[in-house]
Order: C-alpha cells, then structure tokens, then sequence
C-alpha cells in the first residue's frame, strides 16, 4: 500500500514497455553482482548442454543467433565472441548503446544491430525479407510485453525448422514467496499488482504451467527447464546473506532444476526445439 500522501506513477499495460528512462539501471540491477552471475551461469550451463547438436545439425558454419530485446547483450554476446553471428535487437536506443560498448569492449565488430521490435523482425522472417535463425534469445522480456501469446508465435516465426529459442521470463510463484517471506499479503493474489512507472519488478509476471502450455500447444519440443536464482533472494536473514558466494553459486546450479525449488526461481528458464511440419524434428 502506498504512503499516505504519496502518488504512485502506474505502468502503462497495454504497451511493450521500453527501458530508455531506466537502462543504466535496468543493466546493474539485471546482470550486476552475484544475481547477475547466477543468471549467466544457469543460462550457460543450460545452452552448454544442447547447443552442440545445433551446431550438428547447422553443419561447418557458424550458427546464426538473434538476441531479441537483447538489452546490454551480456549473454548475446558471449555467443558472438565464440564466432557466431548475433543480431542483436532492442526498443530501446539507449540499451542498444550499452550493448555497442559492450561489444567495443570486446572487440566484436560483426554484431548487426537493429533498433526495432521483435514482431518487426518476424514481419520481416514471414514477408521473406531475412532468413530465421539456428538460435533465438528471448531473456526477460515475455514478462514486459502487453501479448505474450503473440510474442510466442512471432519468435516461432523467427526460428527455423528444428531451430533452437532460448526463453527465460519472471515467475508468478517467485514474486508471490518474495511477498510471503516479507509478512504480506502478495497484491497480486487479489488482482492489484501494479508497479510503478520507476520499477524494475516486471509488469506481468507468468505463471509457469501457462507458458509451458503455451511452448507444447504451439509446435515446440521442450528440451530443458531450469530455475533462475531459486533461493538467493529469499535469503532474508544475515546468516543467509552471508553465506560465501561460491557455495551459493553451486547450489543455485544444484537446484535449479530439482523441485520444489526450480518452482519458486525468482526467473525460468526454458530451452526449446522448434518442430517442424508434422511435429517431428529431423
């Protein structure tokens, strides 16, 4: 509930929302510190595991990767530096500029940048105006977009046959704990979630079941499902919080994908085949 007194600014909920008034801050607070790291490392360890049968089935050439409201490109671009060929696309301009920095810094000059929204990108895929991609990153941005269902079938248009999305997003039951823990009742339960204009807490938060539902129903083979930070931020106590960040690192990676705990990560992460016609993959 708001102070008395105080008027909270709304989020617009029928628009994507666009982070130029925050990117600074949406770059530290997203991939900065011990959460950032625990982010990279699940997302890493998880295309880790799946990304040499793409490479298989791409055959001897680079894959082509597609960082879809890529932000800084923190993950993006690790895959480019690897020598593959990232598009990186963003709504907003002053993210992009993060991520040009990001790529100076490490000297990739390769990256094709495109400031414009993904449902541009797959007009552009169906109107055969670009080839889809062998791997498309969609990282924490399902949760900000007013048509999640739409943006679901816009990335399938963006992947090719057998192709491979890489989709994380902020899960319901984590904001719902984080509340509990903190001895509230979670607004969200009763309808009234509303952040303000300056937060990073995301918009619209998912229910799991419903985007694995979603995954299933719309032609994609689900190849791995991992929790994204499943206890570092119920750790309430400063016994909690002290615990040495290596030790808490490697049990992060340790539960990340036993339940209960893959359940309440604060973020999902889930790695998908597109199929192709017939559902069968090649």
């Amino acid at each position: 509930m708001n102070s008395p007194g105080r008027r909270r600014t709304p989020v617009c909920f029928d628009i994507d929302r666009n982070f130029d008034d925050l990117a600074p801050r949406f770059a530290r607070n997203v991939y900065g510190g011990l959460k950032g790291e625990i982010r990279l490392a699940v997302l890493r360890r998880d295309l880790h595991e799946v990304l040499p049968q793409a490479l298989r089935r791409a055959g001897p050439r680079p894959l082509r990767v597609l960082d879809t409201g890529g932000g800084q490109g923190q993950f993006g671009l690790q895959i480019a530096a690897c020598g593959h060929a990232l598009t990186l696309c963003d709504i907003s301009g002053e993210m992009l500029q993060l991520a040009r920095e990001q790529a100076a810094a490490l000297q990739l000059d390769t990256v094709e940048w495109r400031h414009c929204s993904i449902q541009t990108l797959a007009a552009e895929v169906q109107a055969g105006q670009r080839e889809p991609y062998d791997l498309v990153l969609c990282h924490s941005v399902l949760e900000w977009v007013a048509d999640q269902p739409g943006l679901l079938l816009s990335l399938r248009t963006l992947v090719r046959c057998e192709g491979l999305l890489s989709l994380s997003f902020y899960n319901r039951h984590g904001l719902i704990m984080k509340n509990l823990l903190r001895g509230r009742r979670p607004p969200i339960l009763d309808a009234d979630f509303v952040p303000s204009a300056g937060s990073l807490t995301p918009t619209r938060p998912l229910e799991p079941n419903a985007v694995l539902r979603w995954l299933d129903e719309g032609g994609w083979q689900r190849l791995c499902h991992s929790g994204i930070r499943v206890f570092h931020d119920l750790l309430l106590t400063p016994e909690g919080r002290a615990m040495p960040e290596a030790q808490l690192l490697a049990l992060e990676l340790e539960l990340s994908r036993q339940e209960p705990y893959r359940a309440l990560g604060r973020y999902q992460h889930v790695l998908a085949r597109r199929l192709c016609a017939g559902g069968q993959t090649g």
